[in-house]
């Protein structure tokens, strides 16, 4: 089946085609201050370099987030429409479980900046194939830590925990490299050959798990309750 996939939840976002388990094309790109017309150009000139037609495309699968809000909407935004507007199933992941997928191995705890002195974060047991079995969840990296039994035996990746490397190690963890942090929509294409429960039942229902409330959102509540 001839899968398009979109990641767009951390600054370093990026799109990429698959058939099975073979991987087509890929493509990075900056998600900083980008719109959805912009992720969508370079989903045409991937399409273009792999010589494929975009009615050829038989299914989208998406990260779903935590993240850049925006970043996170972006891509939620385009799987939906590209979905709707030419009747194909989405399929929906965890843009964490799409780190702990590219990390390989057992025991994988990723990490992205929350910004504000928090991670957002999900813990894997196996390599993002099972459920996490921790998070995912927003708080402090010395809180997400306390919530692990061994943190020594655990692997941390993402840029939350390339930030966070001296607490991390600290506590005995180890800090995989950078490139290993990156959730990739290539990834996202593995996990949904995998894990068909991914499938979104109601399309125009689904939304992406951003965790924890925008701060405009977290802003308005102050404010409502301050009355």
């Amino acid at each position: 089946m001839l899968t398009l996939a979109l990641e767009t939840s951390t600054p370093l976002g990026s799109v990429a085609l698959g058939r099975g388990d073979e991987l087509i094309a890929e493509c990075a790109l900056a998600v900083r201050a980008m719109h959805s017309e912009t992720v969508l150009d370079e989903v045409a000139r991937l399409l273009s370099r792999a010589r494929i037609d975009a009615d050829e495309i038989e299914r989208v699968v998406v990260g779903a987030g935590p993240g850049s809000f925006t970043g996170v909407r972006i891509a939620g935004a385009l799987a939906k429409g590209w979905c709707h507007a030419r009747d194909l199933p989405l399929y929906a992941y965890s843009s964490l479980r799409a780190v702990a997928a590219s990390a390989g191995g057992d025991r994988v705890c990723a990490l992205f900046d929350a910004r504000r002195g928090e991670v957002y974060g999900a813990a894997y047991a196996a390599g993002g194939l099972d459920d996490p079995v921790v998070g995912p969840r927003a708080c402090s990296v010395d809180a997400w830590i306390d919530g692990l039994d061994d943190p020594a035996a655990w692997r941390f990746a993402g840029e939350g925990a390339t930030r966070q490397r001296a607490r991390i190690e600290a506590r005995g963890g180890t800090v995989l490299p950078p490139f290993l942090g990156v959730p990739r929509a290539a990834a996202l294409l593995w996990l949904a050959e995998r894990l068909p429960d991914g499938r979104v039942a109601d399309i125009e229902l689904w939304e992406p798990r951003y965790v924890r409330s925008s701060g405009a959102e977290r802003e308005a509540e102050r404010r409502g309750g301050s009355r």
